[in-house]
């Protein structure tokens, strides 16, 4: 039937969805509606579950948003941008998530080694597996879903059109002050936050192209920080394998949000950074910009 093109064929968008600052709108609310929405349903799977198998349920839910944030990314993708995500593509999740978890572990490790140095942690032994549920579940649901908002719609959306560096500085500043309203935040830890985790998971993105590097990363950092040693992670409460508790002023220990905030975590993860940094260039991964939106 004359003019209705875009009804008789269903992959043509209308133009305004093809403008990219509309695809990185519709993919950022979406997505994190979805997050929200699974948060929300998971609380109360947890809440129903007797409180012996309240742990358990934590990771159920924590997996299921999981598997329902990845499905609807590739189908976002599929409609708006017309093409499949191979950035989370099936076949390279092992390939990606394992290196990501012991490389983001190992950081982790090498910061509590720094404040260990420094006099500023004391190692008590074991403290149980009550906690466990609780670090591992929040590692993988923070992991997955800021991991697809934040660097597989963010960053690689702005990185297109605006290049490497461009899209670096804005996704991590946005990605610091995500993190500026939780408990014990402040500027140091907002700022630390930026140069961390969102330069450094970024350019585990763009040195793969693949998401599945920076969420074992962000999984493998988190629950070392909060599964292992029981640190608070961003301001939240964790209990650990280790009791390992902090003391000293708080650009030392990183204060009330955690040693994210520290220069400890400072220093490893930049590190880590302009290694990446470096391999990024070497292969020619960097992207210039091309400054149109």
């Amino acid at each position: 039937m004359p003019g209705n093109d875009a009804a008789s064929n269903p992959s043509r968008l209308p133009t305004a969805l093809t403008w990219m600052p509309v695809q990185l709108l519709l993919l950022f609310v979406v997505l994190v509606a979805i997050d929200l929405a699974c948060q929300f349903l998971g609380a109360h799977l947890v809440h129903a579950a007797p409180a012996p198998l309240r742990g358990a349920a934590q990771v159920l839910a924590a997996l299921i948003l999981s598997v329902v944030m990845i499905a609807a990314y590739r189908s976002l993708v599929r409609v708006l941008e017309q093409r499949t995500a191979d950035e989370l593509q099936a076949s390279n999740a092992v390939r990606g998530l394992v290196p990501g978890v012991l490389v983001g572990a190992g950081l982790f490790a090498l910061v509590y080694a720094i404040l260990w140095a420094l006099d500023a942690v004391t190692f008590g032994g074991f403290d149980g597996l009550a906690g466990m549920g609780h670090a591992l579940a929040i590692a993988i649901a923070s992991a997955v879903g800021e991991e697809i908002v934040f660097r597989g719609v963010v960053y690689r959306r702005l990185e297109e059109r605006l290049g490497t560096a461009i899209a670096l500085l804005i996704s991590a500043t946005v990605f610091g002050l995500v993190h500026a309203g939780n408990t014990g935040a402040n500027w140091v830890s907002t700022l630390a936050i930026a140069l961390e985790s969102g330069v450094l998971l970024a350019l585990a993105y763009a040195a793969t192209r693949s998401l599945w590097l920076p969420i074992g990363l962000h999984f493998g950092w988190n629950f070392t920080e909060g599964g292992i040693f029981g640190a608070a992670v961003s301001g939240g409460q964790y209990s650990g394998l280790i009791r390992a508790p902090l003391s000293g002023p708080p650009l030392i220990t990183g204060g009330a949000f955690g040693p994210e905030a520290s220069l400890a975590a400072l220093v490893i993860s930049l590190s880590a950074s302009i290694a990446l940094a470096c391999y990024v260039v070497h292969t020619g991964r960097w992207r210039r910009p091309r400054l149109r939106l």
